[in-house]
């Protein structure tokens, strides 16, 4: 059964870009311009694998896996952080924030890096709260990027469900992003595309039910 997912090595390579950026940026900060390739990054990987890009090559995903799980309280993401409405003013918000400071500082180069160096102390401070709070990937959900990567995901890229699944719920204790496969039993697929392809549900799963290999003659797609 073959899965996404990438060589476990990278995530504890990646995370070393978050401080080398929230803090060197302070410095340099030109270092502040390496958002434009993350957010490139997140959205070119969405058109093809979801949001994959969110699970090894994102700095401060890696970051709140490997150094923030032993922190955190663990416990349920609040529904809240789900809700379209609140993802929809995070994209606003921070977009907004990103695009005064620039507009301030336009032909600035190191101003306008700046500018990206303080709005990822913000939000990284804030994903270090809720990380410790609830669980280590809450930020992922209201992530104005996430959000993006989300509404430009594929269809056919979705998580498949066999009927072989026994509503265990191993995969969701699994799930970083606590999505729950199971409930998708019966459509086959998994229907919440902020699934970021770690495939720990995959290797959590007694049944061998879960898979994101599609099989020949699958036309089997998310809603």
């Amino acid at each position: 059964m073959s899965t996404p997912t990438k060589s476990r090595q990278w995530p504890k390579i990646t995370w070393l870009g978050l401080p080398l950026v929230l803090i060197g940026g302070w410095f340099q900060p030109l270092l502040g311009f390496a958002l434009l390739g993350c957010m490139v990054g997140a959205v070119g990987i969405a058109l093809f694998n979801g949001r994959a890009w969110c699970n090894w090559m994102c700095p401060r995903g890696s970051f709140f896996d490997l150094l923030l799980d032993k922190l955190s309280a663990k416990r349920p993401i609040p529904g809240l952080f789900r809700r379209w409405p609140l993802r929809a003013f995070m994209v606003v918000m921070i977009f907004s924030m990103m695009g005064l400071q620039w507009y301030l500082s336009w032909g600035d180069l190191p101003a306008m890096g700046l500018a990206l160096v303080r709005i990822l102390t913000v939000t990284t401070i804030v994903g270090i709260i809720l990380a410790v709070l609830y669980s280590p990937r809450t930020w992922c959900l209201i992530c104005p990027m996430g959000t993006i990567a989300n509404l430009l995901t594929k269809k056919d890229k979705a998580l498949r469900i066999e009927t072989s699944c026994v509503n265990c719920k191993l995969c969701s204790k699994a799930c970083p992003m606590q999505l729950k496969p199971y409930e998708f039993r019966q459509e086959g697929v998994l229907g919440d595309r902020d699934c970021i392809k770690c495939a720990s549900c995959v290797a959590a799963c007694p049944k061998k039910a879960l898979s994101f290999e599609a099989k020949p003659g699958d036309s089997c797609q998310a809603a």
